[in-house]
């Protein structure tokens, strides 16, 4: 029962940040069709903007996050303003490497800046352990899925209530209807890269305070293409219910079976999912005439 609810905790915390960082994933997907191969470079850049803004410039801690909210705000839309509206038109495979290039381009200046040694950072959440039916569980874990699931209910009402969220629903389920509505389609285009950078950047900070801030942060944030697969691109609600298989596969995997097929376990169900289910659990299955 101890290693159960061990796995429990610790794969709902995994899984909680993934949900965060593919949810940024399928936001982009869902208002620009656009598959972001940067997202974990995102989760990475956001870690760093925040060790820079609470370590090295040493401000307060809601004052760093509200730098760090504000970086990758900017960053988003600086991507999708000179890096991807030029693009409008071209093949998908050829945004397709351009997001590649631009996880490498982010990963370099990452390195370039900090190097690559793991960098040492204060706790954010409190440490310490409690005992649940047997099984010590830390508290940062725990905490960690009460932030993500705080998060994601905001994302949540946010897309349901309120008027740039039902205006960004509108352009993923049609953008020429959305634009005869008066919908500026590229204005929540880079409103959805935004979004996208700031749910990377609470993800990368969860991540970063129950691991390090390193380079790792990165092939972490490389799960969220299992994750929207197993979910669906294009749906919120498989994001959330997605991550959290993932992080208590991935948990139990390591804890039942074998460390080393945990690594692989996830593409193993990427591709069962490919084959047996493409759309995902909750993705919309697309017909086309042709």
């Amino acid at each position: 029962m101890s290693t159960f609810v061990s796995v429990l905790a610790y794969g709902l915390a995994d899984g909680a940040i993934l949900a965060l960082a593919a949810l940024g994933f399928v936001l982009i997907y869902k208002a620009t069709s656009v598959i972001n191969f940067a997202q974990g470079e995102f989760l990475l850049v956001g870690a760093y903007m925040f060790y820079t803004a609470f370590v090295v410039m040493r401000l307060p801690l809601l004052l760093a996050v509200l730098v760090g909210v504000v970086v990758a705000t900017l960053i988003g839309v600086l991507v999708e303003r000179l890096i991807l509206r030029p693009m409008i038109g071209e093949s998908a495979i050829s945004i397709i490497m351009v997001t590649i290039g631009l996880s490498s381009l982010l990963r370099a200046l990452v390195q370039m800046f900090y190097g690559t040694r793991p960098q040492p950072m204060p706790a954010i959440l409190p440490r310490g352990s409690v005992q649940i039916l047997g099984a010590t569980v830390p508290i940062n874990r725990l905490l960690v899925i009460l932030v993500a699931a705080v998060v994601l209910t905001a994302f949540t009402i946010f897309f349901r209530k309120s008027r740039h969220g039902i205006a960004m629903r509108a352009v993923a389920d049609d953008q020429q209807a959305a634009m005869t509505m008066g919908i500026s389609v590229r204005r929540i285009f880079a409103m959805a890269w935004a979004l996208a950078g700031v749910s990377a950047l609470i993800a990368g900070v969860l991540l970063a305070d129950i691991s390090a801030v390193d380079q790792n942060l990165a092939a972490f944030g490389l799960l969220v293409f299992p994750v929207v697969i197993l979910g669906g691109l294009d749906s919120v609600p498989g994001t959330i219910v997605g991550g959290m298989i993932m992080g208590l596969l991935i948990q139990a995997t390591a804890s039942y079976w074998e460390a080393g097929l945990a690594v692989v376990i996830p593409y193993v169900v990427l591709v069962l999912i490919l084959l047996v289910k493409p759309y995902g659990l909750f993705g919309e299955t697309r017909i086309e005439r042709v």
